[in-house]
């Protein structure tokens, strides 16, 4: 069975919900009589009705409650109410557009939100497109409660959320950007659902785990056949309907099942045929095992940018506690082998074992940035790094991010040093708003910048609108001059390094000086990067025959990277 409302012939649609805990269930379509569905084994009912595209339709469960479809295509008066019937073939694509090598990749994450919807974003790509950025990242877009929020709380993981625009607007803009040569990757949230509009748990409990408990709940069931293929249509919807290029899993380590993470990723290879589609991690563990056989493309590095944040701002405490010990060598370590931690201890995690070797895994394994919606907006005050690091530090770590091998991710503005915040933001309502500013609050009550109540007070609230305006980037005070080195830098990846990049691997990094790292990697027409980052006081000794064929700061300086080819 597959879940929600399939078009099978003009006019025509058939319904499924997977409903195991009510005995009847029936067919609501908006001015017409209810339509009782078939019940067939294992909890799912079926029915087929006169339905074409754009009708608005719930379901009726146990002869009481109306719902809406958990596999929505598309909502009609948000996640509360009416589920309408979309036709994925009736958009009329433009670009014929067979994807990107993973290689090649230069990632922007956006806020879909933040940039005015799906229309919005579109008005930004040539302006993307022409900095060198070669894919854009969106975070969730899937239905969630209210018009405001991050999209991690989300409840009907089919729909695109009403307030961003209608799917084919959202079939748009992923055409829009193939037109520019730009990749677009889906953040897709498989763990946990949101908090306003999920009513699954009231006819199918059996979709949670009463044994496994997540920050959000019972983990979802994916051990049972019926969740496990609600999330890998899912995943195919996008990739298939929309011509998504990539999906990037959210916090797979709250799944707590590697053999559905295989599963998936199977099926996607199989169903996308030739298609260049990349799948990519985010995982606490640090599970190398995951990587480097082509059932994923990469992971998210945390360690990267945890251990840069130390060295950048001095902050160590919660996580960076794990970083502030011998920081540089540690990123060392980053550069040289992908992971930092590999099976050591965690101070910050109560001395937990985190981690499996990385250092055979190819330098494209791992997705690197300084930056992203997490290490911004869980910060109380949403500060980026314009606001908190030194203008020439930030520079040069700038350009170890995008000339590292790792594939490079930035933050929506980070490319015009803007000093706008993103903030954590909602849009909840009454007893839930309370709850989530208050715990907001009461988060942050272990730093000291945070241990008065007065304090706390200063902390946004995340239901108020002026939240989530005040998190709409905005070009910062020397927007041109950073600009134009993200110009120079990706122009200086894309001649130099992309070419060489497949097949890379890594030689190892040292510590040369008290802030400094040299690393270098064999690449794959035989000659070797070598990365000289220095954030110390002194001058480090720079091994350069030649040129670098780029450099950030004086060579072997204060605040400096240099590239070079050997």
């Amino acid at each position: 069975m597959r879940w929600g409302a399939e078009i099978v012939a003009a006019g025509r649609t058939r319904f499924a919900l997977w409903a195991p805990d009510r005995a009847t269930v029936a067919l609501v379509i908006d001015g017409r009589e209810p339509l009782p569905m078939l019940a067939h084994a294992d909890g799912w009912f079926t029915v087929e009705a006169d339905a074409p595209a754009g009708t608005r339709y719930l379901f009726r469960v146990a002869g009481a409650d109306d719902v809406p479809d958990p596999a929505s295509r598309a909502q009609s008066g948000g996640v509360h109410g009416w589920s309408v019937v979309v036709d994925p073939t009736s958009f009329r694509w433009r670009t014929d557009w067979r994807g990107r090598a993973w290689s090649e990749h230069v990632i922007q994450e956006i806020h879909v939100g933040a940039l005015g919807g799906f229309r919005g974003v579109i008005a930004h790509l040539p302006a993307i497109a022409d900095l060198g950025i070669t894919a854009i990242e969106l975070m969730p877009v899937a239905a969630f409660g209210g018009t405001r929020g991050w999209g991690y709380d989300g409840v009907l993981p089919y729909a695109p959320a009403e307030a961003y625009g209608s799917p084919d607007e959202l079939r748009a803009l992923v055409d829009a950007a193939h037109g520019l040569g730009l990749s677009v990757v889906l953040d897709v949230v498989y763990n946990h659902f949101g908090p306003d509009g999920n009513y699954l748990g009231s006819y199918a409990s059996g979709f949670f785990r009463a044994d496994i408990a997540t920050p959000w709940g019972g983990a979802v069931a994916v051990d049972r056949p019926a969740v496990a293929r609600y999330f890998v249509d899912n995943a195919l919807m996008w990739l298939k309907d929309y011509r998504i290029d990539g999906l990037r899993f959210d916090a797979v380590h709250a799944i707590g099942d590697a053999g559905f993470l295989d599963e998936m990723a199977r099926a996607i290879r199989e169903e996308c045929g030739d298609r260049s589609v990349h799948l990519v991690l985010e995982n606490e563990h640090n599970d190398a095992d995951r990587l480097g056989d082509g059932r994923y493309d990469a992971q998210w590095n945390d360690d990267f940018h945890n251990v840069l944040h130390v060295l950048l701002t001095g902050e160590t405490s919660g996580y960076y506690g794990d970083f502030a010990d011998r920081p540089v060598e540690r990123l060392a370590r980053c550069l040289g082998e992908g992971f930092i931690y590999q099976g050591e201890a965690s101070p910050n995690g109560g001395g937990a074992v985190r981690g499996t070797p990385s250092g055979h895994l190819p330098p494209t394994a791992f997705v690197a940035f300084l930056q992203n919606h997490d290490q911004i907006g869980n910060r109380a005050l949403g500060e980026r790094l314009t606001v908190l690091a030194d203008p020439a530090r930030l520079r040069a770590a700038t350009a170890l991010l995008l000339l590292s091998p790792q594939i490079p991710l930035i933050f929506m503005g980070d490319e015009g040093g803007s000093e706008t915040p993103f903030l954590f933001f909602t849009d909840f309502h009454d007893e839930l708003a309370d709850a989530v500013r208050e715990g907001r609050r009461r988060e942050f009550a272990k730093f000291e910048a945070f241990a008065s109540e007065d304090a706390r007070a200063t902390i946004p609230d995340p239901n108020a609108p002026t939240t989530f305006e005040a998190s709409r980037p905005q070009p910062g005070p020397a927007a041109t001059a950073w600009r134009e080195l993200y110009r120079r830098l990706l122009a200086a990846r894309r001649t130099e390094i992309v070419p060489r990049l497949a097949g890379a691997r890594p030689l190892g990094a040292e510590v040369v000086g008290a802030e400094a790292v040299l690393a270098r990697w064999a690449m794959n027409d035989g000659r070797v990067l070598t990365l000289l980052f220095n954030l110390g006081n002194e001058a480090v000794a720079a091994p350069v025959a030649d040129a670098p064929f780029f450099a950030v700061g004086e060579i072997g300086g204060a605040a400096s990277l240099a590239a070079w080819l050997t």
